[in-house]
């Protein structure tokens, strides 16, 4: 059999020639797992506070549910369980980041430039362990985080971490926030297909304590941050014309598009400030993303002759920025339930985790797909599929993908 083609459970699957592909994933998680149930008792208790009024509002998005009306079932769509680098050691050593008002850009950075490399290197050690290559065939590396700043970046440190050749090539995404993981995939894309036998590792790495906060009336957006962000990190590995015999190709991704919308830059607006990085967050963000999704996925679906009928016969990845984001695409597109699983499971295991969430969907992605080689009828209408993320701009990252492991 050549490397054009290869069989899976009976069916012949064929890689197009020079199409970049996903080759493996993998994550990595800082070692502190945290119950949503135990979070607001714990965040008010390391920050010593004890206003009930804010105490009762955190409580209320920890606890965020939506009734599915087009089944009549309640479903809670909310974070159940997150990992983050935050500790009450971390606390001990660093009172003052439970302090309003102190400059510890220092301290945050001391901390969250050695976690994200060291999450990075776990993630890209368990994607290099599920591709089965040798390091060595990286040729390069896309390094993708909004949680540290320095000179030299975070690239070069993964890179000495993991070993790779000083002649791999690296490129840098900084602050690209919770899009930053489809962008640095689209990036892969063009690396791969562009340089033939190339290899890219794509890495993510994010923490919360660059933005770790006290809690405050006059910053109500820190409060949605606490309740739905987490830390982690994920990889990917991508390359066009697989070697079918030591590699087993993912996703093809066909096409990759990006869009900004006008005039909306204060809509997602970060800044690093000396206490850190702050966040607000307009409220009209979900409708906003409402708004421009049909447009927006048409681009990308009109490349293989689909369209807005086909919604609910192809596979949907799309990053859980958080619930309301999730509502109002399926409520706009008019998905079946079932068509987001991937993204709300993403959600409540691992919380938003920004860049790294997609890793996230994609492994579940994949899980859903060994499901239905069970239910041969449901293949072929999730062959094709979009993989999606809503970042700072407000910018739109998508992918026309195809699944090529069902």
């Amino acid at each position: 059999m050549g490397s054009e083609e290869f069989r899976i459970d009976g069916m012949m699957k064929k890689p197009s020639p020079g199409k970049a592909t996903i080759l493996a994933l993998g994550k990595g998680f800082p070692h502190q797992l945290i119950m949503q149930e135990f979070l607001v008792d714990g965040y008010f208790k390391n920050t010593n506070c004890d206003d009930p009024e804010l105490k009762k509002k955190l409580l209320r998005l920890c606890t965020y549910s939506l009734t599915l009306l087009l089944t009549g079932i309640s479903k809670t769509t909310t974070v159940k369980t997150r990992y983050v680098v935050m500790s009450e050691e971390i606390l001990e050593k660093y009172p003052e980041l439970a302090v309003e008002g102190q400059p510890t850009v220092k301290q945050r950075l001391d901390i969250c430039n050695n976690a994200v490399t060291q999450m990075a290197i776990e993630a890209a050690q368990d994607c290099i362990r599920n591709w089965g290559r040798p390091i060595s065939d990286i040729t390069h590396l896309v390094y993708v985080s909004s949680s540290e700043a320095r000179l030299p970046g975070g690239d070069l440190y993964l890179a000495k971490g993991l070993g790779l050749r000083p002649e791999t090539h690296r490129v840098m995404l900084y602050f690209a926030g919770c899009s930053g993981g489809v962008a640095g995939l689209r990036v892969a894309k063009d690396i791969a297909e562009n340089n033939p036998g190339s290899r890219v590792l794509l890495a993510t790495s994010e923490t919360t304590i660059i933005g770790f906060k006290p809690p405050s009336a006059d910053r109500p957006y820190d409060l949605v941050g606490v309740a739905l962000f987490g830390d982690g990190a994920g990889a990917m590995l991508i390359g066009s014309d697989p070697n079918l015999y030591i590699e087993t190709p993912l996703f093809e991704l066909h096409t990759a598009i990006q869009h900004f919308l006008p005039d909306t830059e204060k809509i997602i607006d970060g800044r690093l400030t000396e206490e850190g990085i702050s966040f607000k967050l307009d409220r009209a963000l979900p409708q906003i993303i409402e708004d421009n999704i049909e447009e927006f996925c048409a681009k990308l679906m009109g490349q293989v002759g689909l369209s807005k009928e086909d919604y609910n016969k192809i596979f949907w990845a799309v990053h859980p920025g958080g619930p309301a984001i999730l509502n109002r695409v399926e409520k706009r597109l008019n998905l079946w339930p079932e068509k987001l699983g991937a993204s709300r499971r993403a959600l409540e295991d691992y919380g938003n985790a920004s860049s790294n969430t997609i890793v996230y969907v994609m492994e579940y992605m994949i899980e859903e797909s060994k499901k239905m080689k069970k239910e041969p009828e449901k293949m072929c209408e999730n062959e094709w599929g979009l993989i999606l993320a809503f970042g700072p701009g407000i910018t739109f990252e998508g992918i026309l993908a195809r699944n090529i492991t069902i």
